[in-house]
């Protein structure tokens, strides 16, 4: 836990709503998916990890029906005041959409708050590095909402606060993502990655054995958005490889539901090339998370690195889902001693790249990387030595 920043946001409490009798704090993880990019919105498998790294909120209730919600992080928005009557889909502005979100998607569900809260919120996530700050945020919200109105855990599991999340970040936020960010965050279990049904929910957890390595994150600084039309477009041309596929393969529900065999049988009815490009990624790369799985259960991590490689020439070129400065970044990582593995991670167009590297050659890899990404592009890299984390939790 990040005590320093728990310390700086009780002072932050204090200072904004005069004192901390009867707060209660709470921590939720960010997320690294090491595969299975851009393929849970099409029902395949994905293969994240929850980070030590994530959001902290300190909360405590208030007597009327006023929700007072602070940023540590945006200082400058100051105090965000709305109630229940505020809350509107697709229509507030802010980081504030979050959180209005999941209250109001739990509020669907028959789970509305009967008073108000006060809730400072910060994190050591990089915002909009494609670590899931936004699901973090959500995953959180909701986790501290069930603990402080006291509702039952067994009606409302973390599984629902995942797709409490998703409903959120879906229809109150208006970005159209899959389920992993917030599976991930909320089912989260330490030094295991998660192997994510994302049609079914149905999962298992891997032991990730890193005796002697380290999972090293490295942000590009290159902001993105995933409310972005990249974004939306690729969920769209898959749906439409989907869709064509579908007309011939008649057992299919979602574009992950076929291998890469019966792809190629029946690919050619994909007359569109971009079309065809979309869908050989999802399919190729949902095998690709299935080998990792065996890879990890059987400790082959370097068949396990393989996968990632592949995955990120997948997400480059079949998907288009990266930019040059994250191709830079992976570019340099793999010609660095010690590296197994680099690839792209996230939503892409900017953001983070994963790569594992031996303990031995960390130093060298950041201050290496580092050199080539500042001499080929704008921007100054940061490097963040990661370790694999647990689900959400209230701290005190």
């Amino acid at each position: 836990m990040n005590e320093t920043l728990i310390s700086e946001m009780r002072e932050a409490f204090k200072d904004k709503f005069k004192s901390l009798e009867g707060t209660r704090t709470y921590f939720a993880p960010g997320r690294v998916n090491l595969i299975g990019e851009h393929i849970d919105y099409s029902g395949g498998y994905v293969f994240p990890c929850a980070l030590t790294i994530g959001t902290y909120a300190v909360v405590r209730p208030r007597k009327d029906d006023k929700f007072l919600f602070y940023s540590n992080n945006i200082k400058r928005d100051g105090v965000i005041g709305f109630t229940l009557k505020d809350l509107r889909p697709k229509m507030r502005k802010g980081w504030t959409i979050y959180p209005e979100g999941v209250i109001w998607a739990l509020g669907l569900k028959g789970f509305k708050p009967s008073f108000g809260l006060e809730v400072v919120i910060g994190g050591d996530i990089p915002s909009g590095a494609g670590l899931s700050s936004s699901a973090s945020l959500e995953v959180l919200t909701g986790y501290f909402l069930r603990d402080v109105y006291g509702w039952d855990s067994e009606k409302l599991t973390n599984i629902d606060l995942a797709l409490v999340g998703k409903k959120a970040e879906n229809d109150y936020c208006g970005v159209n993502s899959g389920i992993m960010d917030q599976f991930a965050s909320a089912m989260g279990k330490t030094d295991n990655a998660i192997y994510l049904n994302t049609s079914t929910l149905e999962y298992d957890y891997a032991p990730i054995t890193m005796a002697g390595r380290k999972i090293v994150v490295t942000n590009s600084n290159k902001p993105h958005s995933l409310v972005s039309s990249k974004y939306n477009e690729r969920r769209a041309e898959s749906d439409q490889a989907r869709d064509i596929l579908k007309a011939v393969e008649k057992k299919m529900v979602n574009l992950c539901d076929i291998d890469m065999e019966e792809f190629y049988r029946i690919a050619d009815v994909i007359k569109d090339p971009l079309v065809f490009k979309r869908a050989h990624h999802a399919i190729s790369e949902n095998d690709r998370v299935k080998q990792s799985r065996l890879a990890l259960k059987s400790g082959n991590i370097h068949k396990f690195a393989d996968m990632i490689n592949e995955a990120g020439e997948s997400l480059r070129y079949d998907y288009e889902a990266t930019c040059y400065e994250t191709d830079v970044l992976v570019d340099a990582a793999r010609i660095q001693p010690g590296v197994l593995c680099s690839r792209q991670t996230g939503g892409g167009w900017g953001g983070c790249t994963v790569s594992i590297v031996d303990d031995d050659y960390v130093d060298s890899f950041e201050k290496n990387v580092g050199a080539i990404y500042a001499k080929r592009t704008d921007y100054k890299a940061s490097f963040y030595v990661v370790s694999v984390g647990s689900g959400p939790c209230r701290i005190d």
